[in-house]
């Protein structure tokens, strides 16, 4: 998968890029899988709060968990795929520093969304177009399940942040009726990718659906922004979970994870759909 010219200059001009097809069919239904895995055997967890931060609710259902890594082999294994080292490469340049990787589930009928945020408001890099989210829809991602949402143009402004009152650890931050009437919904099929830089305003819905709605994301940063950041701690040696993709210091996982990960994202994907736990798709 190679972004086009058009789709680089998007991001880099608008702050995000929508890709509708980024994962092929296959990809796709193995993403899903290990997903509905890690929330069968109880790995997600309800982020939601009662409006004080704190409390939790039982009324409505945000599912979480982060970092990823280390309950599944298969997610650990998807940002050393070729097609998303390319596609990352591309937009930010090398060396790539893998960041984070989550999930979020809004279940069927009470699924909380994300409110608004940049991500830069919690690393600060000097340059947000050096750090990219990749949010990859795992179904359908639509309005009425509460799909991403993001504001064009805004990645040059830092907004002011607060913590978010519904959610047991995130921050949120208010746009006013001018700039949240720019907001996009990205509307994707599953399998498809949005790109959005850390300076990129973002958040989702609930999800008024009947089924599941999940999205997983991954950031990745280039090394030269990690030592301006606001928590370069997250990258000093020994390392742990935050691998180097490409450049002189990427050892395809060995440094970070004691194994070679790089070039098993195919027998990863085979694992998956070969499975015989029952799991709808």
């Amino acid at each position: 998968m190679s972004l086009t010219s058009a789709q680089l200059e998007q991001f880099h001009q608008r702050g995000y890029v929508v890709v509708p097809h980024f994962f092929d069919p296959r990809q796709t239904r193995a993403i899903r899988l290990e997903v509905q895995r890690l929330q069968r055997v109880g790995k997600l967890r309800n982020v939601a709060t009662a409006g004080d931060g704190q409390t939790p609710v039982t009324g409505q259902r945000n599912l979480q968990l982060c970092p990823l890594y280390q309950d599944s082999t298969f997610f650990r294994a998807l940002p050393f795929a070729p097609q998303v080292v390319q596609a990352v490469q591309a937009l930010i340049g090398d060396p790539v520093v893998l960041h984070l990787d989550q999930v979020f589930l809004k279940p069927g009928g009470d699924g909380m969304g994300t409110n608004w945020h940049q991500d830069n408001a919690y690393f600060r890099i000097a340059d947000p177009r050096q750090g990219t989210a990749m949010w990859i829809a795992v179904h359908d991602a639509t309005v009425a399940n509460g799909t991403l949402r993001v504001i064009p143009d805004a990645w040059r402004d830092p907004f002011p942040h607060s913590r978010d009152p519904m959610s047991d650890h995130h921050i949120r931050m208010y746009p006013d009726a001018r700039q949240e009437s720019r907001a996009v919904d990205c509307e994707i099929p599953a399998g498809g990718v949005v790109f959005f830089c850390y300076g990129t305003p973002h958040a989702t819905g609930p999800n008024r659906t009947d089924r599941d709605r999940a999205g997983v994301a991954y950031h990745f940063l280039t090394a030269e922004a990690i030592p301006g950041s606001a928590q370069p701690d997250y990258f000093k040696e020994p390392r742990d979970y935050r691998p180097y993709l490409t450049g002189p210091k990427a050892s395809g996982g060995r440094n970070e994870y004691g194994t070679t990960v790089a070039g098993t994202w195919d027998q990863e994907i085979a694992r998956v759909l070969a499975d015989p736990a029952p799991a709808a798709v």
